[in-house]
């Protein structure tokens, strides 16, 4: 089977130990410490350690998020804005030059300073409301169908933040990063 090489600069880490939006509408978001690292642990069916995700069951599946940076800069462009601070969407690991959609049921590998760490693409990365308030108003529309990848971890590393490569066995187009994943009509993304 072929294996794609594509790559990719993985340019933010975010590792955090508390939710910042998780139940708070009245209260605003929680004012939690989020570190955007040049290194992050990965630990297999665990997620990244020290994250709000790591070892919650109810996260196996989804406990690191991916998103490509292209995302947010397109989303800035629809709302006719200047770029967006990438760690404000909340996202494990941010990239540049990677489409993520096709991921989705898939596996795949991040190699980073040698290093491989594989995942299996779960589910989109849906938006919440708080992207109106944290990012702009129509954020969370506009983020619609490009919020990102969530992953289980198949294996355990270090990603690294910097230059990259993700292999995959799907063939993937890093020209269309940051484009939307609608829905078929009368489906769920």
């Amino acid at each position: 089977m072929t294996t794609y090489r594509y790559p990719v600069e993985i340019l933010h880490l975010l590792v955090s130990p508390a939710h910042a939006y998780f139940g708070r509408a009245k209260d605003g978001a929680a004012d939690v410490p989020a570190e955007d690292r040049d290194r992050a642990e990965v630990v297999a069916g665990k997620g990244i350690v020290g994250d709000r995700f790591f070892g919650k069951a109810a996260h196996m599946d989804a406990a690191v998020t991916f998103m490509a940076v292209e995302s947010l800069e397109a989303i800035a462009a629809d709302l006719d804005l200047p770029k967006f601070d990438p760690l404000l969407a909340r996202r494990n690991v941010v990239l540049r030059g990677a489409q993520l959609a096709p991921l989705v049921g898939e596996e795949f590998a991040v190699e980073s300073q040698g290093e491989e760490v594989r995942f299996r693409g779960g589910r989109h990365a849906h938006p919440c409301v708080w992207m109106d308030r944290m990012l702009a108003p129509g954020a969370h529309a506009a983020m619609r169908g490009r919020g990102g990848l969530r992953c289980q971890p198949l294996s355990s590393g270090i990603l690294h933040r910097g230059p990259a490569v993700l292999l995959s066995r799907v063939q993937l187009r890093p020209e269309e990063a940051g484009a939307a994943v609608r829905p078929r009509p009368g489906r769920l993304p």
